[in-house]
């Protein structure tokens, strides 16, 4: 049995649905049961309850061949530092309670940075804790930057046509699609094939600068003089905070953001076929279809 949690995510439905259909049974842990119910359906148990509900979580755990983690995004947080130490430590202590043997953890390229990364760095934090569990054989996998980041500008894309973000135009970063990061994640936890506290990159099909990436969308969408704008991390706050994002998320985005223009978020790995995942963003980027 396989323990997901997020599993009405982005990464966390898809490795929950493709772990049903392989016939392995699932419970699904999320915060919302309306939002699990499609999952219950197609087979799997659902818990109901919150990540950084340490008891909770140890009744999720137990019995469990293996555990996906990752921490839920939380855009309200008063204190993004303390709520990912929260769930950093909830997510221990229940790893610990419930003596699961397997842990799959979704992290982030970068999270070798123990400050100036932003969120980045928070969950460096919560990597930390989770190698202090004994007995459990932990990965982190750390992808670049998700594809499905952009999908945030369709409606910028599609009004105003511009893309932008606060990211330079001209930085080649790994771009992935979640849905490989879910596919990796699901063979190492059906595989089970580590040990020891691991970490992994994952490095998309190929590095690409947002010059790169909106040249791509502008394509699919039938906009081919789509342009890239760098915004100025000022602007970049204000519409976060109109968003209702909160005044520390929105100062750990920024962080963030400067420690990518700054050269700081930059892989470990040598790009490998073990690290390269086969979505490219041509492939990805049919979604903004309706854009134009």
């Amino acid at each position: 049995m396989y323990a997901i949690i997020g599993a009405t995510g982005n990464t966390g439905k898809v490795i929950a649905e493709t772990l049903l259909e392989q016939g392995e049974k699932v419970r699904a842990i999320g915060r919302d049961a309306a939002r699990l119910k499609p999952l219950a359906d197609l087979g799997a148990e659902v818990f109901v309850g919150s990540a950084d509900d340490a008891a909770a979580m140890t009744r999720a755990f137990i019995g469990a061949t293996a555990v996906y983690t990752m921490v839920p995004p939380n855009y309200a947080a008063a204190d993004l530092r303390t709520y990912h130490r929260q769930i950093g430590e909830a997510l221990g202590t229940a790893l610990e309670q419930a003596q699961v043997s397997f842990v799959v953890n979704l992290s982030s390229l970068g999270a070798q940075l123990p400050e100036g990364a932003g969120p980045i760095s928070r969950l460096h934090d919560v990597e930390q804790r989770l190698n202090r569990v004994a007995g459990s054989h932990i990965l982190h996998l750390r992808p670049g930057y998700f594809m499905e980041n952009l999908l945030w500008n369709r409606d910028l894309i599609a009004t105003q046509r511009i893309n932008g973000t606060p990211l330079r135009g001209d930085i080649a970063v790994p771009m992935i699609a979640t849905r490989d990061i879910a596919a990796v994640a699901t063979e190492r936890l059906l595989r089970r094939n580590f040990s020891g506290k691991k970490t992994q990159e994952l490095h998309g099909q190929r590095n690409l600068t947002m010059t790169e990436a909106t040249a791509i969308i502008g394509k699919t969408v039938g906009q081919p003089a789509l342009s890239y704008v760098q915004f100025p991390y000022d602007a970049a706050e204000q519409a976060m905070l109109g968003m209702g994002l909160s005044a520390d998320v929105v100062r750990n985005f920024i962080e963030m953001y400067r420690a990518f223009n700054q050269g700081l978020v930059t892989p470990m790995e040598i790009r490998s076929q073990a690290n390269t995942t086969p979505t490219s963003f041509e492939a990805f980027a049919t979604v903004f279809g309706g854009s134009a």
